[in-house]
């Protein structure tokens, strides 16, 4: 039986210190500036998205 609540209580330990690292990661990340996209970029088309189709009808 104490065998158990030890491996247990560790087992406790070691999950409390890995979620205290992971909430601290998680603050950093959000704390970091956003990177804005520049308003000179510009969205490429390939010439597939460029041509019109025309579809035939269904029979």
């Amino acid at each position: 039986m104490t065998v158990f609540l030890s491996i247990l209580f560790v087992l406790l330990a070691v999950n409390a210190i890995l979620l205290i690292f992971s909430v601290n990661g998680a603050k950093e990340r959000f704390t970091k500036p956003v990177q804005r996209i520049s308003k000179t970029s510009t969205t490429r088309l390939f010439p597939r998205e460029a041509m019109e189709t025309e579809y035939k009808e269904a029979v």
